[in-house]
């Protein structure tokens, strides 16, 4: 499922690659997204894009039967606990990302974790696509989930600041402009394929200009040492009346642990959405 030796470039490089980790899992993973779009939730964004679509939507896995199955009954739960090095994996949320054929808007350089409410060492994202991706590929800069500070964070419509604040930032990386700087990960990648980048590595994504569609599931997790965390604004997601005050564990009814499974699944609370 995740070898040690994956889960050491995930470690050491904030990113790694696992080939044909959700295969099998495509079709459900099509037909979820395609629910998604067909119903999106209170928290889609068409990106204002001027030619071609970028859609994306999170928090939807507690109405949409397949991203839950992909969440309870794939190996998505146990390789993000083992790939954190953490004796659990919590779901935090999903997100649902498709570049449409014709889509010039590239994903700005970003960490996810400013735009969150949670802090910790153990955290991952998970990238699976389920189209053949070349040259619209997920970017990452390797190590920098180990950097100091955190990137300013950026709104991906207009690449104004996320935050009306003063606070200090890293500047938004530009690899580039600096070539050399940076050792950028990217790979070609084909359906169930998955990426596992932490919430701290700075990434980006190329616009797909092409003539095939460019459709991802993510799934975000965190470990044992997760905690919530005060931000200078209304993050992304937001999930509004959370009642979770600062170094507080992330709230067992909004947010499941999913590995090692409960005992009763069924009666597993799903996630408040505001």
């Amino acid at each position: 499922m995740i070898s040690e030796a994956r889960i050491r470039d995930f470690q050491r490089d904030g990113a790694t690659v696992i080939r044909g980790a959700f295969s099998r899992w495509v079709p459900v993973i099509a037909e979820g997204i395609a629910r998604n779009m067909a119903s999106p939730g209170p928290w889609a964004s068409e990106n204002a894009v001027t030619r071609g679509r970028f859609f994306d939507d999170y928090c939807n896995w507690p109405r949409i039967p397949e991203f839950e199955r992909i969440l309870r009954e794939s190996p998505a739960a146990e390789m993000a606990a083992r790939a954190m090095r953490s004796p659990i994996a919590r779901i935090f949320h999903d997100h649902v990302l498709v570049k449409e054929p014709g889509t010039p808007k590239e994903t700005p350089w970003h960490q996810d974790g400013p735009y969150y409410f949670v802090e910790g060492a153990q955290t991952v994202s998970m990238w699976i696509p389920i189209d053949p991706v070349r040259g619209a590929s997920l970017r990452l800069i390797a190590g920098s989930h180990r950097w100091p500070g955190m990137v300013r964070p950026v709104s991906w419509a207009d690449d104004s600041d996320f935050y009306d604040t003063g606070q200090q930032w890293i500047p938004v990386p530009d690899p580039d402009a600096e070539p050399g700087k940076f050792r950028v990960l990217e790979w070609d990648m084909e359906p169930g394929d998955v990426v596992l980048f932490h919430f701290r590595t700075v990434h980006g994504a190329r616009g797909n200009p092409g003539d095939r569609r460019r459709r991802a599931l993510s799934l975000r997790w965190v470990g044992e040492d997760a905690r919530y965390v005060e931000r200078p604004g209304r993050t992304s997601p937001p999930y509004p009346g959370h009642g979770m005050v600062a170094g507080q564990p992330l709230r067992e009814d909004w947010f499941p642990v999913i590995w090692p499974p409960p005992e009763d699944p069924a009666g597993t609370a799903a996630p408040h959405r505001g």
